[in-house]
């Protein structure tokens, strides 16, 4: 298994990581990877990762949600309707820019073996383009692979790195792609949980921090280049039962653990943020046209959220550069991993520097 930031001692933030530091943490959510690394037909670099929210028929039982934009150069799919009713009613799917379209018929097609009755459905789609790497115009992404990524998602311990959306990601210059972590927060005799995926795929080398250190700067001998355009996904999960204004301001705060990781959402930087609740639903069948909900208050318990959205994002995007692999793909490109013993050396010097 391989060592995530964890395992090194480099601990961001002050609260606790839930069991498998995953989104998987938060319960009923299980996610799916379809990797597509192969030369068979063409250099395919790249693959669909799917989010599923909890075990139930979620288009006929939705999830309260939000979608944050922080930089809007990006290609999502299905933010208008998540926007004005405040739920979404499919899984989550993250891909590259070019196989949208094919990840949402996939999905469609998913739903309508459960659903034969559907006429109507808002698919929610995430991408960053991957055609450093991969030959994106070639569309390796099918829908059988979309199909896939939903039937294999599991829960508990998650790949990151190089696997399915994340597959030909690059981040600050180094091998991205998927990465996860969670938080744990007890309030009123009650634990809650907030989890962070995220699909990486921008930053220069230059700028990156890890766990307030300059690391890039630091780097400044290293091989890695990348102009800092690209995007990110992050998708924030939580079984608190907060309702669609509160997770669109707990889905801002998720660009916070973003910025504090060196990002400056460059000009080509798509910046997504979509944030649901697992415990918040609406239930299509419901016969009353007035329904309760049950809704977490406000006040000084939403520091902790947002605190917890902030550290679990900065840390899945360390996560999937620590866990990358170097990859060659199109055109003999080679994007190197993190070079993690540097990195290591860097903050202990670092530390141990400001310490004396």
């Amino acid at each position: 298994m391989k060592k995530r930031l964890r395992d090194y001692g480099i601990k961001i933030g002050v609260l606790t990581p839930g069991l498998h530091n995953a989104i998987t943490d938060v319960k009923g959510i299980k996610v799916g990877h379809v990797t597509l690394n192969n030369d068979s037909n063409g250099c395919a670099r790249t693959g669909v990762s799917a989010i599923i929210p909890h075990s139930e028929n979620i288009y006929k039982n939705n999830c309260a949600a939000a979608i944050y934009v922080h930089n809007g150069y990006g290609k999502a799919m299905g933010i208008a309707q998540v926007q004005e009713l405040g739920y979404i009613e499919t899984p989550i799917m993250l891909t590259n820019t070019l196989n949208i379209g094919k990840v949402s018929d996939g999905l469609i097609e998913y739903l309508l073996r459960e659903n034969p009755d559907l006429r109507s459905v808002n698919t929610i789609i995430g991408e960053c383009n991957d055609s450093k790497l991969n030959e994106i115009e070639q569309r390796f992404v099918s829908q059988d692979d979309s199909i896939l990524a939903l039937e294999c998602a599991k829960d508990g311990f998650l790949q990151e790195g190089n696997v399915g959306g994340g597959t030909g990601m690059v981040a600050f210059g180094y091998k991205g792609g998927i990465g996860t972590s969670s938080r744990v927060i007890n309030l009123d005799n009650k634990s809650y949980t907030v989890g962070s995926l995220v699909q990486a795929n921008f930053g220069k080398r230059e700028n990156l921090v890890i766990d307030g250190i300059p690391v890039g700067q630091l780097l400044e001998n290293d091989e890695a280049e990348h102009d800092g355009s690209g995007s990110i996904v992050m998708i924030i999960a939580t079984d608190a039962p907060f309702d669609n204004r509160q997770l669109y301001r707990i889905a801002k705060r998720a660009s916070m653990g973003l910025a504090r990781t060196g990002s400056i959402a460059s000009h080509g930087s798509g910046d997504f943020v979509i944030a649901f609740s697992t415990t918040n639903r609406k239930s299509k069948d419901a016969k009353n046209e007035i329904t309760k909900s049950i809704m977490a208050e406000d006040g000084a318990s939403m520091y902790e959220f947002f605190k917890a959205a902030v550290e679990a994002t900065e840390e899945a995007i360390i996560n999937a550069l620590f866990a990358a692999e170097t990859m060659t793909g199109r055109d003999q490109t080679t994007i190197k991993a993190l070079p993690k013993d540097k990195v290591l050396s860097i903050i202990k010097n670092y530390r141990y520097n400001i310490s004396k």
